[in-house]
């Protein structure tokens, strides 16, 4: 039988309604709202990123192509442009925020947002620690200065290997340096953290050192140590040195103590050599070495979010509007991510993002539609019109 709800619609479904009610009560969303609901507002922020809507004009109009059946999306009349973008700068961004922890942390609990891919020996937590910056015309956000003539945020991301999903997320403006984000982060003792050379701190690192957690990250070339101890090096590895040192700067030394671990692997790709530094002495150089390159899964990360998600160019040029275009972009990208885990028809990322554009207001049942896209929708019966036989 052909499901009587759209794709779009089964996909609000697995957002808890009851759920959202209680964050729009607690935030006072909708005070003074008159009549304009919070839901009505994150259908349409959620249609923006999957559809790919570029403007609130391009919102309402899509919307309003849902074959008159805007009652399957939980709303009874079409957002207008100017409430739309009321409503996006001045309702709390901080709702959005806590329903993408609230939304991303029940798939997790239901195991249905995948695994780690590169399977390591060890059982620690292994976390990644970035940002991406996303540019902005200064003469449009103001607010968000960086350079003479440039605006733009930073999205400070720490990823959880776990499930590729983050465990931390702070948008700031582009000229916040990214240390300043690692500084107010809570690691789990035993955890560990890859990260650039951007989050170099010894001071913050020795203060990580002591709380049993542990950091991978690349050295910086004018860093002044000495060597204490020259570790041998696995057969037919790339591991071209594997070496116990101390920190001699003035300040790195006093900062940080402790002895660190020096490992020079060589990049067959790009043919170069890569410092690694870290603070775990025990495990072996070519482990390490995968732990960094498994922090190319963060890039992967931003890659997807800007490549699939509207967060490129944005409806609205305050803070508050800008906060929670990003805050519903996370949570669009998490659904996309349920979606493509439920599916076996063995698209990438990318393409399932494109499938669910192309799809939102196909009327089949969901998990059918995951298994067998390209299927012939079931066909609902014609009425017959039954004869009436005289006596």
């Amino acid at each position: 039988m052909l499901k009587v709800a759209s794709i779009f619609s089964q996909i609000l479904g697995e957002i808890s309604l009851v759920n959202f009610e209680k964050l729009v009560i607690k935030h006072g969303a909708e005070k003074h709202a008159k009549g304009f609901k919070c839901w009505t507002q994150l259908v349409a922020m959620l249609f923006c990123h999957l559809a790919h809507a570029d403007s609130l004009r391009e919102i309402c109009h899509g919307l309003a192509c849902c074959n008159g059946k805007l009652v399957h999306l939980g709303i009874k009349r079409l957002p207008n442009k100017s409430t739309l973008s009321y409503a996006n700068e001045h309702r709390p961004a901080e709702l959005y925020r806590e329903l993408f922890w609230s939304v991303l942390d029940h798939f997790q609990s239901l195991y249905i947002l995948g695994c780690r891919k590169k399977k390591f020996r060890f059982k620690n937590k292994l976390l990644s620690l970035d940002s991406t910056t996303i540019d902005l015309c200064l003469n449009l956000f103001q607010w968000a200065e960086f350079r003479q003539q440039k605006g733009g945020v930073k999205v400070h991301v720490l990823l959880d290997h776990d499930s590729y999903m983050p465990s931390f997320v702070h948008v700031t403006e582009a000229n916040v340096h990214d240390i300043n984000v690692a500084r107010i982060l809570s690691l789990p003792s035993g955890s560990i953290v890859a990260m650039d050379k951007a989050y170099i701190d010894f001071k913050l690192m020795n203060q990580w050192n002591e709380r049993g957690i542990f950091f991978v990250t690349r050295m910086k070339k004018n860093a002044a140590y000495r060597v204490v101890e020259q570790r041998p090096l696995p057969k037919k590895r790339n591991i071209l040195n594997d070496e116990i040192v101390q920190m001699t700067g003035h300040y790195t030394s006093e900062n940080y103590p402790a002895p660190l671990r020096r490992i020079v692997v060589w990049d067959k790709e790009n043919e170069r050599e890569i410092v690694l530094l870290t603070n775990h002495l025990d495990f072996g150089a070519t482990t390490i070495a995968a732990i960094y390159k498994d922090r190319w899964e963060i890039e992967l990360f931003f890659k997807a979010l800007k490549q699939n998600l509207k967060v490129k160019t944005f409806i609205g040029t305050s803070r508050n509007a800008l906060l929670i275009q990003i805050w519903t972009a996370l949570l669009a990208l998490v659904i996309i991510k349920w979606l493509h885990h439920l599916s076996k028809a063995g698209w990438s990322f990318s393409s399932m993002a494109v499938m669910t554009r192309l799809n939102l207001f196909t009327y089949r049942n969901l998990k059918d539609w995951l298994d067998e896209p390209y299927a012939t929708p079931p066909l609902l019966p014609e009425p017959e019109q039954l004869k009436f036989v005289w006596k």
